[in-house]
């Protein structure tokens, strides 16, 4: 099963280090295939190397794609993730 959202990134570091670290943690919770595109790039979601070299900053529009028996829940988790700032509070 393939499954797609597309998000965008509030928090203020967008997606760079704590919030990117909390990302690749949620990630490898799931079996999935999970990647994360933006700007016509994608990358690994659970590698914080290839999450960090995507750029993505405040406001920017991602999409989170996931593949396998686990893919919603996958997705679900990445979506309350970022939807609540990566649980940080400004």
């Amino acid at each position: 099963m393939v499954s797609e959202i597309a998000l965008t990134v509030n928090h203020s570091a967008g997606l760079h280090a704590r919030p990117a670290a909390s990302f690749v943690k949620t990630a490898k919770q799931f079996t999935s295939t999970i990647t994360v595109a933006h700007n016509g790039k994608e990358a690994n979601a659970k590698s914080i190397l290839t999450v960090l070299s995507l750029g993505v900053d405040q406001g920017a529009h991602i999409t989170i794609r996931a593949e396998g028996d686990d893919a919603e829940a996958a997705l679900t988790a990445l979506r309350e993730l970022i939807e609540s700032d990566f649980g940080e509070t400004a």
